[in-house]
């Protein structure tokens, strides 16, 4: 008999891929990850994953790699760790008759722009919000809109190219970064200029129809969105959590999603939730890992259950309060070294300490998830313990990152 894979359609070299492949070995099956080039997945290598150097941006090529391996493999099921390849992961399984999303739902999402129309006509509470293509689109959208905006590329994640705009200096500063030459577009360049919603920023972790978790996020100081700390679960009235899944739900349905995994991401402002974005996919590292410290259900393992067509499991088994600090950098330059790392892991309570850079790494902030070079878990059960253990482990790292030499930054 054929041994059971599963195919990974590229992976993550600081989230959820090594989560996806030790899932997928947990529950017997043999993972193999198609990628453009597998060396930029440090796992790969230490965990002696299969893989299998393909061009992911063409979607013959994978069905020919599909088809290759399943004459050696009985294919279980294909799936992705990384937004820019769900839709891709959904048409191969769909293609091959495998379990998975609806792939026009998962495009339209991926769009930010085409998201913010389907949400709008849904009647969904979202920021006001403009398309435009060029420098006098977006100047025009922001007079339109009234600053502060924020300004966006229409089609990304991890909060790439997207900054707070308070005055038209900024504005104008931020479109030139965009357009001229410096931020990396998928596609032909569209920008979203919409208000920003203050209040505090909540993501809700959904499987099928079901909210498993509803997470605090606070981000660094602004202009730009860098995650500072995410926590299980956000402290909400009941009448506040109760009307922060039905708006999260009520964007399910006007997507067309529902299928699998979804993380919506809104904020609490005077008129209530307003959605910020969604996205037909897990969270990134290290969501997953609180969801299942807080409440004892594993987002991966399960999402694989259903990707292989095995029933999965989302009862709760735990009720407690885990929270993850991120370690972002404060100036660019050469990390020269980092450490604290296995003092803070021996902290009473810390369940993780994972740090994404090594020495001698050229570090150079673009207000993103690129700027963090790594977080801490901790987990117990009261809030307040929570955050004095991460705190007091979060203390015990220190880095330096000397300056660039003069004519190198």
């Amino acid at each position: 008999m054929a041994r059971r894979a599963l195919i990974l359609i590229e992976g993550h070299p600081r989230g959820n891929g090594l989560l996806y492949v030790q899932a997928a070995q947990r529950l017997g099956l043999h993972p193999i990850t198609l990628s453009a080039d597998p060396a930029q997945y440090d796992y790969i290598a230490a965990e002696r994953v299969e893989a299998i150097r393909v061009d992911t941006n063409n979607l013959d090529f994978l069905i020919h790699e599909c088809s290759r391996l399943g004459e050696i493999y009985d294919i279980a099921g294909i799936t992705c760790a990384l937004e820019k390849f769900c839709a891709t992961a959904a048409k191969l399984c769909q293609y091959f008759d495998l379990p998975g999303p609806e792939p026009a739902s998962i495009e339209q999402c991926c769009d930010k722009f085409t998201q913010r129309k389907l949400l709008a006509e849904a009647g969904i509470p979202i920021p006001a919000y403009c398309l435009a293509t060029n420098a006098t689109e977006v100047e025009s959208s922001a007079a339109h809109i009234g600053l502060p905006v924020v300004l966006k590329p229409a089609v990304g994640s991890g909060s790439r190219g997207v900054r707070l705009c308070g005055n038209i200096d900024e504005l104008a500063e931020h479109t030139t970064y965009l357009l001229g030459g410096k931020h990396i577009w998928r596609s032909p360049p569209r920008i979203l200029v919409e208000e920003f919603a203050q209040g505090p920023h909540y993501c809700i972790d959904i499987m099928g129809n079901e909210v498993i978790g509803i997470s605090a996020l606070d981000f660094c100081r602004p202009p730009h969105f860098v995650y500072r700390e995410l926590a299980y679960p956000a402290v909400l009235t009941d009448d506040e959590h109760n009307r922060v899944a039905d708006v999260s739900l009520s964007c399910l349905r006007a997507l067309g999603l529902g299928w699998g995994p979804t993380n919506v991401e809104l904020r609490w402002t005077k008129r209530g939730p307003v959605v910020i974005e969604v996205n037909p996919r897990l969270p990134g590292s290290p969501a997953p890992q609180l969801v299942q410290l807080a409440s004892g259900v594993d987002l991966i393992t399960e999402h694989v259950k259903l990707v292989i067509g095995d029933e999965w499991n989302l009862r709760r088994s735990k009720s407690q309060t885990a929270a993850a600090r991120f370690l972002v950098a404060d100036r660019d330059g050469i990390l020269d070294w980092i450490g604290g790392d296995s003092r803070a892991a021996a902290v009473p309570g810390v369940a993780e300490v994972n740090l994404y850079v090594q020495p001698k790494t050229p570090i150079v902030r673009n207000g993103d998830v690129q700027d963090c070079l790594g977080h801490v878990i901790a987990a117990s059960p009261t809030r307040a313990r929570t955050k004095a253990m991460l705190q007091q482990a979060v203390d015990l790292i220190d880095w330096s990152i000397p300056p660039f030499p003069a004519g190198k930054g």
